[in-house]
């Protein structure tokens, strides 16, 4: 039965800020939980608002019946599923019934259900009645969200709420999309505009009239600049004085003759436009003259968007906002304002910094991350304990096609875009050769073919004439000098592995592939015994074991017997391994012997693969995380397990999935079924950051999660090692989710 969670908050038609925030924490929260949560709204309704709610199945809270909130109270003991209530709360939302308000809050803490408050606003300065208000508020709930450290800190010295009932979570962001900026500006009529602009529900308290002021010395400096005026007046400024606001903005800029470097996007802007206007901008401003706004969720979608940002010194503002990311100015301070956007975009270099740098260090706050925030509060608070089940993300190929070029599949990104001066990789086609084989074999898409011949076609162009393969090529086709500067065993076996998997698939596939990807086998092969790298060894007895022949068996045995060599040599009571270390993707090798198994019935190597695995999964399975050997120190023999946190790469986490798959179908034993589940969950945000690692937007994956964060850029191992491991759990789904 899944967790029953009421929302009471303002919600769409209701054009607000509160609303949005809800809509989108609600949206993740069933995104990344669909299965554990039931998340029901609670509309709060203005006097004279909308009530077309399409789906309030514990009625409205209309503000205007002073009966609203007995109602309200019977309907949620009426429900009996409901196991926790959040609030979203502002003050005004509730204007006349701030009585009624703390008795329901009382009702509820008296029959024992948990409430959680997110205070939107902190006032630092409370009159006697506000400071009673908020403290009673707080009495009666189990936790309050805040969203700054400033809020908490005020919560603290001001109102004397204990620090233990305050946790704090960033306003969530949206994960900026891949968008191809000359395209948006094409398609916005802005191509060979510097864009500034500013977004939200327009009113005196934006004062977007600081920009406007400051605009005549920007254009001097930068005449191709345009400002752009997203979003409608605020809806209860439109009641009370109609487009007043609008109309004094239009005057200045009638006054300045600016028509021609400022434009207003008069909509309530859908996330996707929003999204695509802030992808464009080269600067931000946010202008707010209100020193008491404690948070701003328009200046956290700038950020998160990688936008520069000149913004007034607001608390939330002073908190986050540090010179890599921008600049601040005084509250109406249009001289400051010009001279900061000047600066930025004559400096080229400093905007593409920051661009990086606001991406990177907002990552944390997607609402995904937030999600996963609200959800570990949430289960902390209530009394039934229930194990979290994290959402399985549809198939996405959106980033392979993305990473493909008329050659390959580009080694590495610049974020979720292709960075072509990296050139291709060998290692990396034949990974995407496999994903894209396991993809085809799953559902025979025609536009699969196109790039496993792609992937094909730069294998056999990386094979040398002795039959060797190179590992790197330039943007241009040539082989770079770092093919003579590194060795190229274990790309070689990953080459034998990926013409292997085309071979399996025989049946399957049109002649025009399997043909010569067995002629490139078969070259191969010939130097499979030269190499006694131990990746190198196992990617080829993978390879080789889709292959029918006794001399491929021979090559197989000799590997294999070269593998439990190693094992009788290195392994102790305590230490069941092919070495005196544990490095990067280990799960090959146990799963390597196990394939080897399968090819000769030799039980030797079945014996040891189950040993070995058995030993990595106790030292990489912990509290029902996966924690996969961090690069920043490999694991020794006889030193202590290493605590230091990061260096985790995703292509650890999907060899340990590969393998785990193999073992179950070979033993039919649970827990290797569900330690997939477990394993694959890290992506999702089960690890020790608690943040995604994939990211469904771009259906990219990061490059690697680290001691506090993660890495943005979503290049080529990264991404098709989580396409590796989300294949795989296809077959253990109840219906395939794609």
């Amino acid at each position: 039965m899944k967790r029953g969670i009421a929302f009471l908050s303002t919600f769409p038609p209701r054009a607000c800020g509160i609303a949005t925030y809800t809509t989108d924490l609600m949206k993740a929260i069933s995104s990344k939980f669909r299965d554990s949560y039931e998340l029901i709204p609670i509309p709060i309704v203005a006097p004279q608002g909308l009530t077309n709610y399409d789906k309030a199945p514990l009625g409205l809270l209309q503000i205007a019946d002073p009966l609203a909130f007995d109602t309200l109270f019977e309907n949620i003991q009426f429900q009996r599923n409901i196991d926790l209530v959040c609030i979203e709360h502002e003050f005004g939302l509730f204007v006349g019934q701030e009585v009624k308000f703390r008795s329901f809050l009382s009702e509820l803490n008296a029959a024992k259900i948990t409430v959680v408050i997110t205070f939107h606003t902190i006032l630092p300065r409370p009159d006697g009645r506000l400071l009673e208000q908020v403290t009673a508020i707080a009495a009666y709930c189990s936790q309050i969200i805040v969203m700054t450290q400033s809020s908490a800190d005020i919560l603290m010295s001001t109102y004397g709420i204990s620090t233990d009932k305050i946790t704090m979570i960033a306003h969530g962001t949206h994960l900026a999309p891949a968008n191809n900026k000359q395209e948006t500006l094409e398609q916005y009529n802005l191509l060979s505009k510097k864009v500034l602009s500013t977004f939200g529900l327009l009113g005196p308290s934006k004062s977007i009239e600081t920009t406007l002021h400051a605009l005549p010395a920007i254009i001097r400096q930068n005449p191709d600049v345009l400002f752009l005026i997203l979003g409608q007046t605020h809806p209860t400024l439109l009641l009370q004085e109609g487009e007043a606001y609008r109309n004094l903005l239009e005057e200045i800029i009638e006054r300045y003759e600016l028509s021609d470097h400022v434009r207003f996007v008069n909509e309530f802007l859908s996330i996707e436009s929003l999204l695509a206007y802030l992808s464009i901008t080269d600067v931000y401003l946010f202008t707010s003259k209100d020193p008491f706004q404690a948070v701003s969720g328009t200046f956290s979608y700038a950020l998160s968007s990688g936008c520069p940002i000149v913004s007034t010194p607001i608390p939330h503002v002073r908190e986050v906002l540090k010179a890599d990311m921008g600049t601040m100015i005084d509250f109406e301070a249009s001289d400051q304002l010009a001279e900061a956007v000047n600066q930025i975009l004559d400096d080229a270099p400093r905007l593409e910094r920051i661009r990086h740098v606001n991406l990177q260090k907002m990552v944390k706050t997607s609402w995904q991350n937030v999600a996963i925030a609200h959800v570990n509060l949430f289960e902390l608070l209530v009394d039934e304990k229930r194990d979290m089940m994290y959402s399985m993300p549809p198939l996405n190929l959106d980033h392979m096609f993305r990473m493909s070029t008329e050659r390959a599949f580009v080694q590495f990104a610049d974020i979720s875009m292709p960075d072509l001066n990296s050139g291709y990789a060998l290692d990396d086609n034949a990974r995407a050769l496999i994903a894209m084989l396991h993809h085809y074999k799953l559902y025979e898409s025609q536009e699969d073919l196109g790039l496993i011949k792609k992937y094909l076609d730069f294998i056999g162009y990386c094979m040398q004439e002795d039959g060797t393969f190179l590992n790197y090529v330039d943007s241009d086709g040539h082989f770079t000098e770092q093919n003579e500067q590194e060795n190229l065993e274990d790309a070689n076996g990953r080459a034998v592995w990926a013409l292997g998997e085309v071979v399996g698939l025989a049946h399957l596939l049109p002649e025009r592939i399997v043909k010569p990807a067995i002629e490139l086998l078969e070259r191969a092969s010939a130097h499979a015994l030269l190499y006694y790298s131990t990746r190198s060894m196992a990617f080829t007895i993978k390879g080789l074991s889709f292959m029918r022949g006794k001399n491929y068996q021979t090559i197989v045995t000799v590997l294999a017997d070269r593998l439990v060599a190693m094992f009788t040599h290195e392994s102790r009571g305590d230490w069941q391994w092919y070495e005196s270390y544990l490095t990067y993707g280990n799960s090959v090798i146990p799963e390597a012997l196990l394939a080897a198994y399968e090819t000769t019935a030799d039980t030797r190597y079945r014996d040891i693969a189950y040993q070995s695995f058995d030993f990595l999964l106790s030292r990489i399975i912990v509290d029902d995380e996966i924690h996969v050997i961090s690069n920043k120190g490999w694991a020794q023999r006889e030193q202590p397990r290493s605590e230091a946190k990061g260096g985790e790469q995703p292509i650890d986490v999907a060899y340990t999935i590969i393998a785990l798959d193999r073992f179950y179908r070979h033993t039919k034993d649970e827990h290797y079924k569900n330690t997939i589940r477990t394993a694959f969950e890290w992506f999702l945000g089960r690890n020790h950051i608690q943040q995604i690692v994939y990211n469904p937007v771009t259906g990219g994956c990061f490059d690697g999660l680290e001691e506090r964060t993660v890495n943005i850029n979503q290049g080529a191992e990264s991404t098709i090692s989580y396409l590796l491991a989300r294949l795989k759990m296809e077959a253990y789904l109840p219906e395939h989710v794609s």
